[in-house]
């Protein structure tokens, strides 16, 4: 038994690796959303691709999201929030956020997610990127003030130097 990568719960064989074989359909937009991670995971861009309303090399950049995909260790995704994307809607949105790192640096991809039905298919539209604001953990140190490792300079003159 190998447990899904979207985090279901439940087993690849039962969750997503149908859709990723192409012998099942994702139900909901939620559904979709959790393959189309599963399938970065995996490394099937071909997945990836064809779940998308735009596909070709005009809208999506396949080398740029194969070398994401296999230089990524993924480390899991949260879904946050759906709105619609039911088995009988027509559109949805998933807001979610897919936790990886790449080259030792842990990231986080948070996206709200536009999902479209068509003839009976879930359909990644396009989504809006969430930013990160990055806050500092200790006081801002400035050029004036004493160095924080503690040798008495200026920081400025110590680990400031050259900054």
């Amino acid at each position: 038994m190998e447990s899904c990568p979207c985090g279901s719960g439940r087993d690849f064989s039962e969750c997503c690796s149908p859709y990723l074989a192409g012998t099942a359909t994702p139900p909901t937009a939620e559904a979709l959303m959790r393959s189309r991670y599963s399938a970065y995971v995996k490394n099937n861009i071909k997945y990836i691709i064809d779940t998308c309303v735009r596909s070709g090399t005009n809208d999506v950049d396949v080398d740029e999201t194969r070398k994401w995909s296999e230089e990524s260790t993924w480390k899991g995704l949260k879904i946050l929030r759906v709105e619609e994307g039911g088995a009988t809607d027509s559109k949805g949105i998933v807001e979610f956020v897919a936790t990886y790192s790449q080259k030792g640096i842990q990231d986080e991809h948070h996206e709200i997610a536009r999902f479209v039905k068509k003839l009976g298919h879930w359909l990644y539209d396009e989504g809006d990127i969430v930013p990160v604001t990055i806050r500092r953990e200790g006081p801002k140190v400035g050029r004036n003030d004493p160095c924080p490792c503690g040798n008495g300079k200026k920081y400025k003159q110590c680990c400031g130097k050259g900054a």
